[in-house]
C-alpha cells in the first residue's frame, strides 16, 4: 500500500488515546480543588517533557516535581492578583537552580521557555475554572481548541495541498488550516450559544482567535522540537506523543481566553 492511500493508519489509536484523555479531563476539571491538581500536574509532565525536548541530561524528575509541587501550592495559597509576582520568583529560584548546575546557556533559555509555559501559561485553565462560568468556561475553551487541532489535521488530510510551514511543520497545510478555523466557528457558535450564552457575533470571533492562535502555540512546538530534532516531546498519549504535544495549542488560547476573551462574556 502506497503511503497516501494509508494516510489515516493511526486515526484509530488516535481515537482509543482521545477516550482516556476525556476521562482525565473530566476529572481534572471536576472540582475547582481537581482543577488544581490537574493543572499542577500538567505543569510537573510538561515541563519534565520540556527539559527532554531541551537535552537537560541532569535528573529531571527532581526539578519537574519541584515545579508541579510549588504550582499547586501558588494556586491553592495565592490569589491571581499575586500569582503571577511570586512565580516570576519560582521562576527565578529555578533558573539559579540549572545555572548552578552549569546549564549551557542555549538550554536555560530552553528552561526559561519552559517556565514562561508551565508556570504562566497554562494556569490560566485553573484562573478561568474559578470565575462565575468556570466549569462552563473551561468545557469550551479546551474543547475547542482540542477539536480545532483535529479539524486542522482532518481537512489536512483529506484536503490538504499547499503546505503553510514548510519547514517547521511540513505537513501543515493552508487547506487543513482554513478548513479547521472555518469548523471551529461553527463549533464555537455551538458550545457558545449553549455554555456561554453568547451570541453569534461574540461565538465567531472566539472561534476563530482560538482556530487561529491555537495554530500557532502547535507552530510554536513544532518549532522547537524541530531544533531539536525529535518528533514527539514524549511517549506518554499513544498516537499523539507527549502530553505537550497535545496541550501545545493551549499555550496562547488559555491566556488569551482568560485575559481578552472572558470579557466578552456574560459572566
Amino acid at each position: 500500500m502506497k503511503p497516501e492511500e494509508n494516510k489515516f493508519a493511526d486515526v484509530p489509536l488516535r481515537v482509543k488515546t482521545w477516550v482516556y484523555i476525556i476521562i482525565v479531563f473530566a476529572l481534572g476539571i471536576s472540582h475547582p480543588l481537581a482543577m488544581k491538581l490537574f493543572v499542577s500536574w500538567i505543569s510537573f509532565q510538561c515541563f519534565f517533557e520540556f527539559l527532554r525536548l531541551f537535552k537537560i541530561n541532569s535528573n529531571r524528575v527532581l526539578p519537574s516535581l519541584f515545579v508541579g509541587t510549588a504550582q499547586f501550592f501558588l494556586l491553592y495559597f495565592i490569589t491571581i492578583d499575586n500569582y503571577f509576582m511570586f512565580s516570576s520568583a519560582l521562576t527565578i529560584i529555578v533558573l539559579l537552580y540549572f545555572l548552578l548546575l552549569k546549564t549551557a546557556l542555549k538550554q536555560l533559555y530552553g528552561v526559561f521557555i519552559a517556565l514562561l509555559v508551565c508556570l504562566f501559561a497554562f494556569p490560566h485553565l485553573s484562573f478561568i475554572r474559578e470565575t462565575s462560568s468556570g466549569l462552563n468556561s473551561i468545557i469550551f475553551v479546551v474543547v475547542v481548541t482540542e477539536l480545532n487541532d483535529v479539524f486542522q489535521y482532518l481537512m489536512g488530510k483529506f484536503f490538504g495541498k499547499h503546505k503553510i510551514t514548510p519547514t517547521i511543520s511540513p505537513n501543515k497545510t493552508l487547506e487543513g488550516f482554513i478548513g479547521g478555523v472555518f469548523l471551529t466557528v461553527i463549533l464555537s457558535n455551538l458550545l457558545g450559544f449553549f455554555l456561554l450564552k453568547t451570541d453569534i457575533f461574540v461565538n465567531t470571533i472566539i472561534g476563530m482567535i482560538l482556530g487561529i492562535f491555537g495554530f500557532f502555540g502547535d507552530v510554536l512546538m513544532s518549532y522547537l522540537k524541530r531544533k531539536a530534532e525529535i518528533k514527539d516531546t514524549g511517549t506518554l498519549l499513544p498516537g499523539h506523543g507527549g502530553l505537550l504535544d497535545r496541550m501545545d495549542s493551549l499555550i496562547f488560547n488559555a491566556p488569551i481566553f482568560f485575559w481578552i476573551l472572558s470579557l466578552l462574556l456574560k459572566n
